[in-house]
């Protein structure tokens, strides 16, 4: 009697061209690229065609002191922007924080100037006022119910209001040229701590990519092989020394740049590396998983208004030690706007859930890079909220298309 086995057949061989697709560079950007994974470059590449694209139509625009200038300007609606960048990751608007920044400087201004209180702590109460009222914008929309577009919305007007009660009889308030405020953006570092702030920032930026690999591998998680993470870190230490170097030879490094990018750094550290910030991920993501996961979906949305409109208070410091005073434009006409612009063209989804920090930063350089060729080529502000919008638009269809290339691979 004959018997007959049965063998299951073998799978059949991978390409040749194929599996090197696959696990060559440019396969696995290729593979990104269709997953909707698409990083900060596309903002990066913009950012530098735009430069190109300026500095052909005109040789100052790279210039040391236009950057530097530049760099200054960012600064306080870019600081705005990091708070509307988290409430985003939420998948809510916030359109108040431009009334708040002018409630912020008015505040600033009477405080300091008419009563006489110092300027530190003034800026103390200034950032506690925006907190406050943060914290009731968040609490209406968190346990009230009211959508965050419509209690904003009302903020944006009752804000404004009291922005103008406060100036009154004026409608402008001047605060010291040599005061402590006005120094936050007339102020430059030394060439020196210029050098020893940039290596400071590259130093702590390999200890963590160092730690955060070894965190990784005790936890048997994938990490980045040695060689991309030395490849990060020198291309950190270039675009930093190349940045001081150009700074320093104007006249140093601006200190509110300083300060913006110091604290899209510590808000980029505070999302990524605790769990708070991986909070705000979870109910942007998916509110509902959040809530059944456990987590307080009302205190997370509530803190981050909160903190929204204390970048928002600071904003507007910083917009009253540019031009010396709070008045009744402060913190308005595009201000709002910008802001909101910053952060979804550095990246962050409107849909919720994806972003970072750093996409203020990048918005912002965006739009100022394009405000400030657009002021060296003498155009009308027409044209630059026409190529303004433009640029928002083609980032929101950018941001669009990447979410269907997520959810077609099951990521979204």
């Amino acid at each position: 009697m004959s018997t007959t086995t049965t063998s299951t057949p073998p799978p059949p061989p991978v390409e040749p061209a194929t599996a090197e697709k696959r696990s060559s560079p440019f396969g696995v950007v290729a593979e990104r690229l269709r997953s909707g994974e698409l990083g900060p470059w596309p903002v990066i590449i913009g950012l530098i065609i735009i430069w190109i694209v300026f500095q052909s139509l005109n040789d100052r625009f790279l210039t040391a002191q236009n950057l530097s200038n530049m760099a200054v300007q960012i600064a306080a609606a870019g600081t705005i922007s990091v708070g509307v960048v988290l409430v985003l990751l939420l998948g809510e608007i916030d359109l108040s924080v431009g009334s708040v920044a002018g409630v912020g400087a008015a505040a600033l201004a009477v405080l300091s100037v008419r009563h006489g209180v110092g300027e530190v702590p003034a800026v103390i109460i200034v950032l506690i006022l925006g907190a406050l009222i943060g914290t009731l914008q968040g609490f209406i929309f968190a346990k009230v119910g009211v959508p965050a577009f419509v209690v904003t919305l009302a903020g944006n007007l009752g804000w404004l209001g009291l922005q103008l009660y406060l100036l009154f009889p004026q409608g402008t308030i001047n605060i010291p040229y040599d005061g402590f405020v006005a120094k936050l953006t007339h102020t430059n570092l030394s060439r020196i701590a210029g050098w020893v702030v940039g290596a400071l920032i590259v130093v702590a930026y390999a200890a963590a990519a160092v730690v955060d690999g070894r965190r990784r591998a005790r936890a048997g998680l994938p990490t980045p092989s040695m060689t991309a993470t030395l490849v990060r870190i020198i291309g950190l230490a270039v675009v930093i020394g190349a940045t001081v170097a150009v700074l320093n030879s104007w006249q140093g490094v601006p200190l509110a740049l300083v300060i913006f990018v110091g604290l899209v750094v510590v808000m980029d550290l505070v999302l990524r590396r605790t769990r708070y910030g991986r909070q705000i991920f979870a109910v942007g993501g998916n509110v509902e998983a959040a809530r059944r996961a456990g987590m307080n979906v009302a205190a997370i949305r509530i803190s981050v208004f909160a903190l929204a409109s204390t970048f928002a208070a600071f904003g507007g410091i910083l917009f009253a030690s540019r031009s010396f005073a709070a008045s009744q434009a402060t913190g308005g006409g595009d201000t709002l706007l910008i802001a909101i612009a910053a952060a979804v063209i550095g990246g962050v989804s409107l849909f919720g859930g994806r972003g970072s920090a750093y996409g203020a930063l990048l918005g912002s350089l965006v739009l100022g890079s394009i405000a400030s060729g657009m002021f060296l080529l003498q155009l009308e502000s027409s044209v630059r909220y026409m190529i303004t919008a433009a640029v928002l638009l083609a980032a929101v269809i950018l941001d669009s298309l990447s979410r269907r290339g997520r959810a077609a691979h099951g990521r979204a």
